[in-house]
């Protein structure tokens, strides 16, 4: 069987009417000595090891400059067949926050009162969460942070995005990087069902929203639960 499935002919032939692909030499990558890039790593590693989630946040403003600088780190995410299916709607508008916040509490209220399991209560304890949101209108920014399900072409037709949860979460995991190392920070919230965002920000019937992040500055009483990270060896095996 041929190493490259692309040469069968079978397999080619459902490409034929497409354009060739284009492809550039990888730009802006040298070759570090490794001693350069093992301190690389270890200084990154302690930087995002100082990363914690704080509900406390100060209503100082922060810069739009950089919450665009966020969102386009983000972007740089690898995605499912290029497909880029995220979206980002930041909010400092602070009436627009009051009712993200209102809709949000009277969920998140339905969720701890009704919704919940006991073993879930459990799980939460430790962080000390309750329906109370105070983060969604002290923050100075919501940046709310939407799947695009499947795209819309100009004609109406859909088109399909591949490996959409997967890019996404990729992208959030570099956006919630670039706020904590410009020196800001973030909490990922996931109030449940969400689909109210959608309707307060006026987005398509194709877009799913996953993620609420606060981004600002800590108050200067902010406190983070007692918690820590699990060790290296109970996150991962290596095979040699």
């Amino acid at each position: 069987m041929p190493a490259d499935p692309a040469a069968l002919p079978e397999y080619k032939g459902l490409t034929r009417h497409l354009p060739e692909p284009r492809f550039v030499p990888l730009p802006h990558w040298h070759r570090r000595p490794e001693a350069e890039m093992a301190e690389r790593a270890r200084a990154f590693y302690a930087e995002m090891d100082q990363r914690r989630t704080t509900r406390h946040f100060s209503n100082e403003p922060v810069p739009r400059e950089l919450i665009e600088l966020a969102i386009r780190t983000a972007g740089t995410a690898p995605s499912g067949a290029h497909r880029q299916p995220w979206r980002f709607v930041a909010v400092a508008d602070a009436e627009l926050k009051r009712r993200i916040r209102g809709a949000t509490e009277e969920e998140e209220y339905k969720t701890y009162a009704q919704r919940m399991t006991d073993e879930w209560r459990e799980a939460l304890h430790p962080l000390g969460t309750d329906h109370v949101k105070e983060h969604l209108t002290e923050a100075p920014w919501l940046v709310v942070l939407f799947a695009e399900k499947f795209g819309l072409l100009a004609d109406g037709s859909q088109r399909k995005n591949y490996y959409v949860d997967e890019s996404v979460g990729i992208a959030a995991g570099l956006f919630v990087a670039a706020v904590h190392h410009m020196g800001l920070v973030t909490l990922t919230h996931t109030p449940n069902p969400m689909g109210f965002l959608r309707e307060l920000l006026g987005r398509g019937r194709n877009e799913k929203a996953v993620l609420v992040m606060p981004v600002g500055y800590p108050r200067a009483d902010a406190k983070v639960p007692d918690l820590e990270r699990l060790p290296l060896q109970a996150i991962s095996e290596f095979k040699v």
